[in-house]
């Protein structure tokens, strides 16, 4: 698949990839001055570049792990639709204890095409959702950390009863 981008001005980098396995595109930082990050703050920064996002995909912004790791930056906003022509902006969050400086040309995020499945929502009056099966789970209302506990109904084996 081929997707098409354009740039705000020559001086926008060109997205990359490392290694030619990699699932995502390196996105860099289209500033003009270097921005600071205070610890639990966040700022809209622009990468300089619009893409054409095919119909039946979107563009899923994540985090690149050496700064997550190594810089405490993670990515907030994480969808670019089809059909949006703007600028792709990284909503970027300082969640560590130092504030961190994002200069021009640094790498910011990284961004990979997904595909998105249509679907519609219909609207059951019922305790239970699952009235067709539709799913093999039996988790049930469990959140948080009920993976783990026990089914009443004992092992459940894989792939259903």
């Amino acid at each position: 698949m081929i997707i098409e981008y354009s740039k705000n001005s020559p001086a926008t980098r060109t997205p990359t990839r490392a290694n030619a396995s990699d699932a995502g595109l390196d996105v860099y930082a289209d500033l003009k001055e270097w921005v600071k990050l205070e610890p639990g703050e966040n700022h809209m920064i622009p990468t300089g570049l619009r893409f054409g996002i095919p119909h039946g995909y979107m563009l899923q912004v994540c985090n690149r792990s050496s700064m997550g790791v190594k810089r405490s930056l993670v990515v907030g906003a994480h969808i670019v639709d089809s059909g949006y022509d703007g600028e792709v902006f990284i909503d970027l969050h300082n969640i560590g204890r130092d504030s961190q400086i994002i200069n021009p040309g640094d790498k910011i995020a990284q961004v990979i095409m997904v595909p998105v499945v249509p679907f519609r929502i219909k609207e059951v009056h019922s305790s239970s959702l699952y009235s067709h099966d539709i799913s093999f789970s039996q988790r049930g209302s469990g959140a948080l950390g009920s993976t783990d506990k026990k089914h009443p109904l004992g092992n459940v084996p894989v792939g259903g009863f």
